[in-house]
């Protein structure tokens, strides 16, 4: 029987003031300031109060003012707001011609613009609710095969920058995290958020997580790992499930719990440091390794036609493990030679275009 062991000064994955009882799907969204937004619609109908005034006034011959019958620039205004609002005291009134025909092709598209400014500011807010529901929509109907980051902290940062590298859309990738601000802060990068519990099964179906093709566990305790795992292998058998723990004797329970692969963040961080101190040359050509896109990159691809049926050394490129089924062969394993059309190879190659990334197949 397996037991979590747990980090002695393990870092608390959020404050209690974040913490949410719910869970709420987040869309990207253009960044705009409501206070801006509102501003820019007080000046453009100043804007057009401030044009009729200016149109009242330069034929105010043509008004008459009940009161004393001449009109100044204090009545153009007076007349330009109650006009604008629709108010219409009748007190100062067009009596000529030419102020009548303004009226009728000046003021009045100038009177429905003003009305249109007003009252989309309160329809906007009114029918934000309908489009962020039609946005949701439209954007669960069209996901499928996605990549389901469940943390987002600097684990999780990474995992998606070497997928972007890959090749893979951002919009193929739901963030699932507990923290709301780190969502926000997932939202203005482009991705998909969900707020909640990766533990619980109704935040990993919000995140679709039972039609995703692959799932990345980073969290930051290792007893979370595991439930988020066996949750996410629960709602989907077919997706390939990566985790990473703090501790290594963890990883047994990582794997019994459906994960296929497992990264011990603490111990490889040590091996690459002890890696460094005995040769830094060799420390630096790992960090380029296994940072994609940029320098030597490794890459899992299959075996080509012209390759079957040659050895691992009369390839072009530089193969370091062959892939038969579910054995992992190293370069110089007897068996991996010749190379058959079924198999798949990891290379060393050096970083170009967009490549397939490197998978972990499941321990035999």
């Amino acid at each position: 029987m397996f037991h979590v062991k747990l980090p002695s000064r393990d870092v608390m994955a959020r404050h209690a003031d974040e913490k949410v009882t719910g869970s709420r799907i987040r869309l990207p969204r253009r960044s705009v300031d409501p206070l801006r937004q509102v501003g820019r619609r007080i000046l453009m109908a100043l804007g057009v109060l401030f044009l009729t005034v200016l149109i009242v006034y330069a034929d105010r011959g043509g008004y008459h003012d009940n009161a004393n019958g001449s009109v100044d620039f204090l009545d153009c205004a007076y007349y330009a707001t109650v006009t604008l609002s629709t108010t219409g005291y009748g007190d100062i009134v067009p009596y000529s011609d030419s102020a009548r025909l303004v009226n009728i092709l000046v003021i009045t598209p100038l009177r429905v613009l003003f009305l249109i400014i007003l009252v989309g500011t309160t329809l906007e807010v009114l029918t934000e609710r309908t489009r962020e529901e039609f946005r949701l929509k439209k954007w669960r109907s069209t996901l499928r095969d996605h990549t389901v980051i469940v943390g987002f902290g600097t684990k999780g940062r990474s995992a998606i920058q070497t997928l972007c590298a890959t090749g893979l859309r951002k919009d193929q990738i739901v963030i699932v995290d507990p923290s709301g601000k780190v969502i926000e802060a997932a939202n203005l990068d482009g991705f998909v958020g969900v707020v909640g519990d990766g533990t619980r099964s109704d935040v990993l179906l919000r995140a679709e997580v039972q039609r995703a093709r692959q799932v990345v566990i980073a969290t930051q305790r290792d007893d979370t790992a595991v439930l988020v795992t066996l949750t996410a292998r629960q709602l989907n058998r077919g997706a390939k499930i990566v985790a990473a723990v703090r501790e290594e004797e963890n990883a047994p329970l990582l794997r019994q719990s459906g994960a296929d692969a497992v990264i011990t963040s603490a111990s490889a961080a040590g091996r690459l440091l002890g890696l460094s101190v005995l040769s830094p040359s060799a420390g630096t050509v790992m960090e380029d390794l296994i940072q994609q896109g940029s320098g030597l990159d490794l890459v899992e691809r299959p075996v080509t036609k012209a390759e079957a049926g040659k050895s691992v050394r009369e390839t072009d490129d530089l193969v370091v493990s062959v892939l038969r089924g579910h054995r992992l062969l190293g370069y110089d394993d007897p068996a991996a030679s010749p190379l058959q059309l079924t198999d798949r190879v990891i290379t060393i190659v050096r970083a170009a275009a967009p490549v397939t990334p490197l998978t972990t197949p499941p321990e035999d």
